[in-house]
């Protein structure tokens, strides 16, 4: 069955049965390849997409889930205010070690400083749990974040 759904701002139609994960659509439907498949059950955040201003696990949400809201991948997180210092905090610190959760860290992140300008250690911490780095590079993300965050308090 056609879903229309708009992602990164440009509406697309995919044809697939109605409980295929977003994930899925995104990746193999419509070829953006940054949103990574991890554990498939919502469990680690590598998947992490953006539906409105919400992140969501796009391994768990159904196409049919989707709706209207507009979705945001890795790809075009940098063209928002929050997402574009979120990105150039991440390769000022070089936060990446083996960058696989990277997209998904990306994009909770962004979703927090565009909700939460200026958030505690403690709404970081909330922000980004379930976002597993398996490298450990916590510290250097939470250091981002502020970074990010000290950014915008800037401008």
């Amino acid at each position: 069955m056609p879903y229309k759904i708009t992602v990164n701002g440009a509406e697309h139609v995919v044809d697939v049965d109605g409980d295929t994960p977003l994930l899925w659509a995104l990746r193999d439907v419509l070829g953006l390849t940054g949103t990574k498949f991890g554990c498939g059950k919502a469990l680690c955040g590598a998947c992490t997409v953006l539906r409105g201003d919400s992140p969501i696990r796009s391994c768990a949400t159904a196409i049919e889930e989707v709706g209207d809201a507009p979705i945001t991948t890795i790809e075009a997180i940098g063209d928002t205010p929050a997402g574009k210092r979120v990105q150039k905090a991440w390769l000022d610190l070089e936060v990446v070690q083996c960058g696989y959760c990277q997209p998904g860290q990306i994009m909770s992140a962004s979703a927090l400083l565009a909700s939460n300008p200026h958030p505690t250690d403690r709404e970081i911490d909330d922000a980004m749990s379930g976002n597993i780095c398996r490298c450990g590079a916590y510290v250097r993300i939470r250091e981002a974040i502020r970074r990010a965050a000290a950014h915008g308090a800037e401008k």
